[in-house]
């Protein structure tokens, strides 16, 4: 008789698919301390290294997504593709997994089918206001669908979507007991207010060049910058470190601490971030990717911008940063605002409300 269930879980290409994966394996380690995991990643991406480093065995299919324009990878696409599905179905085969979970990205969907077709339950988790291609395809096999967004009946059965959130890490949830601790981690000025820029772990060049672009007019507002310029952009702007009232960063390894000494936060709109900052509450201005698989960034921050809980600012309209940017500085009500309506938006339980999905599964 079998003693402990096996949990697939699949998800990668970014850390808004790979975290919400470790995340909701952890909760399942809690409840099922003898459950065996595994999880299945895309060759060369960085799941194939945080995923290891949060303790769990991980096995890469050679796929990646179809780029917009022609490419040799897009010509490779149909041999990766058959590839991953015979792979998935060997990993599927030896691992026997009771459940399979798909946090999106690429190598979930050959693993979701092969689960699907060979009768094991599956289970997706969509974190954007609008869905990629994988999860749209396999929506139709998953028995539940857990969203952080309203209005996804658009694109996904009613009946299988339940409301969760995004999984966020949980030391998120104490930071207004922390402005006082964050403030001395980052040597701050007490009496300065402190803007945080963040343009995720690889950086984002338009941020950054407009961070760059306003030094001076940052120095003449008198605010202090904690600046997160990414692990691409760090060897070009390390130099500014030196300057009084701005802090260079590669990486926050205490993003608790940085979101609970910041006074107004610029940011890309990834679901990861977006879920993040709903549960930080301060007022955001949302500079979206314009870059990404169906622009779901932009689609992510009018989301939160429609009910005024947020600033969206396009790429395109940079020219106008100043001007929003100094509005919303010297405008306490508007801060206070936005705060307010941005953390009502929360979901700080989506870690628990996903899991609990899985076990209803699991019980069935």
């Amino acid at each position: 008789m079998k003693q402990s269930i096996n949990i697939l879980i699949s998800g990668g290409g970014t850390g808004g698919h790979i975290y919400p994966a470790i995340s909701i394996a952890n909760e399942l380690k809690l409840r099922y301390p003898d459950a065996n995991f595994l999880f299945v990643g895309a060759k060369d991406k960085m799941e194939m290294e945080k995923v290891p480093q949060a303790g769990y065995e991980i096995k890469g299919l050679w796929i990646s997504g179809i780029q917009r324009k022609l490419t040799i990878d897009n010509l490779s696409f149909p041999f990766k593709l058959i590839n991953s599905l015979w792979n998935a179905s060997k990993i599927i085969r030896k691992f026997k997994p009771d459940i399979a979970i798909g946090t999106g990205g690429f190598a979930s969907g050959p693993v979701l089918i092969m689960a699907s077709r060979k009768g094991i339950p599956t289970l997706i988790q969509e974190q954007n206001s609008y869905p990629g291609i994988t999860n749209k395809f396999l929506s139709k096999k998953a028995l539940k669908i857990c969203v952080a967004y309203d209005n996804l009946e658009r694109f996904f059965p009613v009946e299988k979507i339940v409301k969760t959130g995004n999984p966020v890490r949980q030391d998120l949830l104490s930071i207004y007991s922390k402005t006082e601790e964050g403030k001395a981690f980052f040597k701050l000025e007490k009496t300065k207010k402190t803007i945080l820029v963040l343009g995720g772990s690889l950086g984002a060049r338009k941020i950054n060049q407009l961070v760059e672009n306003n030094l001076d007019f940052f120095a003449n507002q008198e605010v202090q910058v904690i600046w997160q310029c990414g692990k691409f952009y760090i060897d070009d702007y390390k130099k500014y470190d030196s300057l009084k009232h701005i802090q260079v960063r590669q990486f926050l390894n205490r993003m608790d601490l940085a979101y609970a000494a910041a006074d107004i936060i610029i940011s890309r709109a990834g679901a990861s971030s977006v879920s993040e900052l709903c549960i930080v509450g301060k007022p955001v201005i949302f500079i979206p990717s314009p870059n990404v698989a169906e622009d779901h960034q932009t689609k992510n921050a009018k989301s939160i911008a429609e009910q005024h809980a947020a600033i969206l600012l396009r790429e395109s309209e940079l020219d106008t940063f100043p001007i929003v940017f100094e509005t919303l500085l010297k405008d306490k009500g508007k801060q206070e605002h936005l705060s307010e309506n941005i953390h009502e938006l929360a979901l700080p339980g989506a870690t628990t409300a996903i899991v609990n999905e899985v076990e209803k599964l699991l019980k069935k």
